[in-house]
């Protein structure tokens, strides 16, 4: 018999290659497999909801394997897997069981990206490695404006990176979002699913509003234009966050 079980994962995306296995690095998948499997004894392959890139860190990363041993005590199981996982910025947040067709990926209905801005001449010491550190005082009203452009049915082509995999280049921006809290600019966004980079993309077009080197309309020009030369250099990794997947 198997049993399908579900689980959320938080990690500090640096020193990774990103979440998927890869032969050139170290990969949250590998170190998160490789806890799972020690805990059970056996050889596990874990199913994530999707990929995110060397350097991006995760709040609430969804995955899901399938084991013939059932867990019975789900606690003692989420301890054991964290110590293993102790040397790593890693955790298993929980973990519950599904039905067998459950898939992390393909079951997903939305995902929600979280990118914070640390507006401020300091350098951070405590959101080190968390936060993109722009110095230059960004204007929150002109992001504000820029940022509904976004929202919407629209082809990404200029805002994907040129080694994205990616059937079509057409993504459906259901909500899209910009909040200060003293000196972080807390974006969101809200998708199906997103190109490689274009949350990155999106907040490096927002900055270039803020600092006033763009007007807010730009926005919808580069959509419009197509063209990848037109957008802003996408934000850092490390402060964008993979915040949720909602099924």
């Amino acid at each position: 018999m198997n049993f399908n079980y579900q689980i959320i994962v938080e990690y500090l995306g640096l020193n990774f290659v990103g979440w998927q296995f890869q032969k050139n690095g170290k990969s949250v998948q590998a170190v998160v497999e490789k806890a799972i499997s020690k805990a059970l004894n056996k050889k596990i392959k874990i199913i994530g909801s999707g990929r995110t890139d060397s350097g991006v860190n995760a709040r609430g990363q969804s995955a899901n394997f399938i084991t013939q041993k059932e867990i019975k005590d789900l606690f003692k199981f989420l301890s054991t897997v964290n110590f293993f996982l102790n040397k790593y910025h890693v955790s298993i947040l929980s973990i519950k069981r599904r039905k067998l067709n459950f898939h992390a990926r393909r079951s997903a209905k939305k995902r929600q990206y979280e990118y914070i801005i640390l507006n401020r001449a300091a350098k951070p010491s405590i959101d080190n490695h968390r936060t993109w550190l722009v110095k230059k005082k960004l204007d929150y009203n002109e992001m504000k404006k820029g940022i509904k452009f976004f929202i919407g049915r629209h082809d990404f082509s200029a805002f994907r990176a040129s080694s994205c995999t990616a059937m079509s280049p057409v993504r459906t921006i259901s909500y899209a979002n910009i909040v200060k809290e003293k000196d972080k600019f807390i974006i969101k966004f809200e998708s199906q699913s997103f190109l490689q980079k274009q949350v990155r993309s999106m907040v490096g077009c927002l900055k270039f509003v803020g600092e006033k080197k763009w007007k807010p309309e730009i926005i919808k020009k580069i959509i419009e234009s197509k063209n990848r030369n037109d957008c802003a250099p996408p934000a850092p990794a490390e402060g964008l966050f993979l915040k949720k997947v909602f099924y």
